[in-house]
């Protein structure tokens, strides 16, 4: 059987800063299974979004931080491949990646994996930085955007990761 795409989405330069990751648990509850048991393909945006919320409130980039700042940050591409089921019960790891960008958006790689270390299944997002009052795309990173991304420059987040 070919292998499927186990790689990451976003490419990085040598010169960008380090992914920022996030890890959280989570155990594959009755109402996220199919009626085989299996965990339903469609929840996989949320387990995302699960390490999504941790990983940007480490980093200072809360959704109501955005609302005081006039920041919309929608998603506009969401993806997600599939590997190995997650069973009812199944306690997994979802990992949050951070991939530098210099535009003014925010690309996150996400990994599930099952308790004995198989790669269930992979995906990213990329959120567009917006104002939030008049709908118009930031051309330039915001100013709340730019100081996380200026402090993830100095490494500040390098020896949070877990």
């Amino acid at each position: 059987m070919p292998k499927r795409r186990q790689k990451k989405y976003f490419t990085t330069l040598p010169d960008d800063p380090q992914p920022i990751v996030h890890e959280v648990q989570h155990r594959l509850a009755f109402s996220e299974v199919d009626a085989l048991a299996i965990g339903w393909h469609g929840h996989y945006p949320e387990f995302f979004e699960m390490a999504h919320t941790e990983l940007m409130r480490k980093i200072g980039l809360t959704y109501d931080l955005y609302r005081e700042n006039g920041i919309g940050a929608p998603i506009v591409q969401l993806h997600a491949d599939y590997f190995a089921p997650l069973i009812l019960d199944e306690i997994f790891t979802i990992r949050a990646e951070l991939v530098w960008s210099d535009g003014a958006r925010i690309n996150v790689n996400y990994e599930i994996i099952k308790e004995n270390g198989q790669l269930a299944g992979t995906g990213y997002t990329v959120q567009m930085l917006f104002d939030a009052y008049n709908h118009t795309p930031f051309v330039t990173t915001p100013p709340l955007v730019e100081s996380v991304w200026q402090r993830w420059k100095n490494g500040e987040f390098l020896e949070k990761q877990n």
